[in-house]
């Protein structure tokens, strides 16, 4: 079966899509990696059009057509905005990244300031302005690669060890996430069946999202959801406890809010956004929202009907479940990057030529969102999906490619949206859509802005 068709039909088979006609797939070439990282683009994405599609059908019986652009596709793997007269800020911190060690490579996770500061503790090194890569390098080749790791993730930090495919396949929770399905899936009987209009146009006009990720797939699935209309409110914490560094990526078509679970009025607030909220995404590690008072059951209880969907790094079982990791750390882990560097015969870890973990799993639990509000609109029942980036990792591991296919063509007018897009930090075009349903392209209702400029409440209510 072609790369893009496997994909295509374990995900469907995940969210429970119906079988349909495949879509329409346009576009040629392929980005350059040992796997079929473009097929996976396009793939995740047709099957969250698939979701629109099948929602629509919900309603209005018959579903449209389903138009995905593999070009597009691959290209909002990456960055989506093209500034006019400004620049991006840098997308990684000072010291994060690749380094050697007396026995293989790790990495080193620190755009988080408290990640920053664990890794330097561990290493030994004060956290100042005046620290330096070659300060990291040093420190680092003084250790063995599983020894820091320990000592990173000991400290609270987030870092990967370079591991091969079959080392992690032979590792416990190499083993736990082989084992776990790529949407793990509860449904709950409801209050009843939801009376929303699914319009064709705008079909998640109207529903009510509860954002409570970070970088980068829980956001780009909640993008995604604003891009049909829905009103996604993000939830983020005080600047003390995270700097967001992609909101110019992330916070198109959302609201942002800032609470603080620290204190029991803003724990109380967001019980009351949980209750009337259509969907929660949310990226919290392993227990950590139980240890708020707002673990499984107790969303239940606020919200019946809740279609609740959870993503984490390294899966729900296993010795790693509640690690932090992030998809170049996972990349590390599971095989990806040491793959990589031996196809292309380079001497360091050679990941993926984008983050398609985090993409690809931020598409599925889109899917996985959506399909939950179908079945609301057929029978009234809640939902409860679970999926991570390890588990994401397991998919694309069954597909390789072959490295001499033709790759894409420089980027060209032709590939960016018509319109200017007047964001917070000025003017833009973003990619066209990738997507259309039919024929009706993926759009947002306004730009991309800072964090924290909204009431936590929702709009319309």
């Amino acid at each position: 079966m072609p790369p893009f068709d496997a994909f295509l039909s374990e995900i469907r088979k995940a969210a429970r899509l119906s079988d349909r006609p495949a879509p329409t797939v346009t576009g040629s070439g392929t980005l350059p990696s040992a796997y079929a990282v473009t097929d996976l683009a396009a793939a995740s994405i047709a099957a969250a059009g698939e979701a629109i599609a099948e929602l629509i059908a919900a309603r209005h019986d018959a579903a449209p057509a389903v138009d995905v652009d593999r070009r597009l596709a691959s290209f909002w793997y990456k960055s989506s905005l093209r500034p006019d007269g400004w620049e991006l800020p840098a997308p990684w911190d000072s010291v994060a990244g690749d380094y050697a060690t007396k026995d293989g490579w790790i990495r080193l996770h620190t755009n988080a300031p408290h990640h920053r500061i664990a890794a330097l503790k561990a290493l030994g090194i004060p956290d100042t302005a005046e620290t330096e890569r070659a300060d990291v390098a040093a420190a680092v080749a003084k250790w063995n690669a599983a020894e820091l790791e320990g000592a990173v993730i000991a400290a609270g930090g987030c870092a990967g060890e370079l591991r091969s495919s079959a080392a992690w396949a032979a590792h416990p929770q190499g083993k736990a996430v082989a084992e776990e399905p790529l949407l793990c899936r509860e449904t709950f009987s409801g209050p009843s069946p939801a009376n929303w209009e699914v319009s064709r146009a705008r079909p998640l006009d109207g529903i009510r999202v509860l954002d409570l990720t970070r970088v980068l797939a829980g956001p780009t699935a909640t993008r995604f959801l604003a891009g049909y209309g829905a009103d996604v409110l993000r939830i983020d914490p005080p600047a003390d406890l995270w700097v967001e560094a992609l909101a110019e990526e992330m916070t198109l078509g959302k609201r942002s809010a800032i609470l603080d679970l620290r204190k029991g009025a803003d724990r109380q607030r967001l019980k009351q956004l949980i209750a009337e909220a259509d969907v929660m995404v949310h990226g919290y590690r392993g227990d950590a929202l139980d240890g708020l008072g707002l673990g499984a059951s107790e969303r239940r209880s606020l919200n019946p009907g809740l279609v609740d969907v959870a993503l984490c790094a390294y899966g729900w079982t296993g010795p790693w479940a509640g690690r932090r990791g992030f998809d170049s750390i996972v990349q590390m882990s599971s095989g990806i990057a040491e793959t990589g560097m031996r196809r292309y015969g380079k001497d360091k870890p050679t990941p993926l030529p984008v983050q398609a973990l985090d993409y690809a799993t931020g598409f599925i639990v889109a899917t996985a969102a959506i399909s939950g509000l179908a079945e609301r609109v057929r029978n009234g029942d809640g939902s409860a999906f679970r999926t991570s980036l390890a588990r994401t990792a397991v998919l694309l591991e069954g597909q390789k490619q072959n490295t001499d296919e033709p790759q894409f063509s420089p980027e060209t007018e032709t590939d960016l949206a018509p319109d200017i897009e007047e964001t917070h930090w000025g003017p833009a075009r973003r990619l066209a859509s990738a997507l259309t349903v039919s024929r009706v392209p993926v759009s947002w209702d306004f730009p991309a802005g800072p964090i924290g400029t909204s009431e936590p409440v929702w709009q319309n209510l």
